[in-house]
């Protein structure tokens, strides 16, 4: 599982004209599901995310959690971070997991995010989205399941 997150200070979420999701502060999280992944990898970027310190205490250093801070989160599911371009012009998502699994494991996600307390936003499974963010830093990492 590979996730891209991003420090923001506000991210939208447009499909068919429509705005289906919106935040104020706290993170994007580009998710993609790789074959092999289960709800263990899952929980570990949960638990990863939502308490990496890359907010800013009142000195300035990135010392605070989201978590801590009680930001938002927008989940969009994005299986081309999983694509391998080392081969020919065209990547390849063959690591990329099938839908049904893919889907699961997105749903599963959300929910343990959910669960801890924190506003979670959502892109649609799938569907050609228009992902917007103003980039907070801009602060932008790529996290991995073990």
């Amino acid at each position: 599982m590979r996730a891209v997150i991003q420090r923001i200070k506000e991210s939208s979420v447009k499909t068919e004209n429509q705005i289906i999701g919106c935040t104020g502060f706290g993170l994007l999280v580009l998710l993609g599901v790789a074959n092999g992944d289960s709800s263990s990898d899952v929980d570990y970027l949960v638990n990863k995310i939502t308490n990496l310190r890359i907010f800013e205490d009142d000195k300035g250093k990135m010392n605070r959690s989201l978590l801590e801070l009680g930001g938002e989160m927008m989940v969009v599911s994005q299986f081309t971070l999983l694509g391998d371009c080392r081969k020919g012009r065209r990547p390849s998502f063959m690591q990329a997991a099938e839908p049904n699994l893919a889907t699961e494991l997105y749903e599963y996600f959300v929910n343990q995010v959910c669960s801890l307390g924190i506003a979670v936003q959502t892109g649609r499974f799938g569907a050609m989205m228009e992902v917007a963010l103003i980039n907070d830093g801009p602060v932008t990492l790529i996290l991995e399941s073990p």
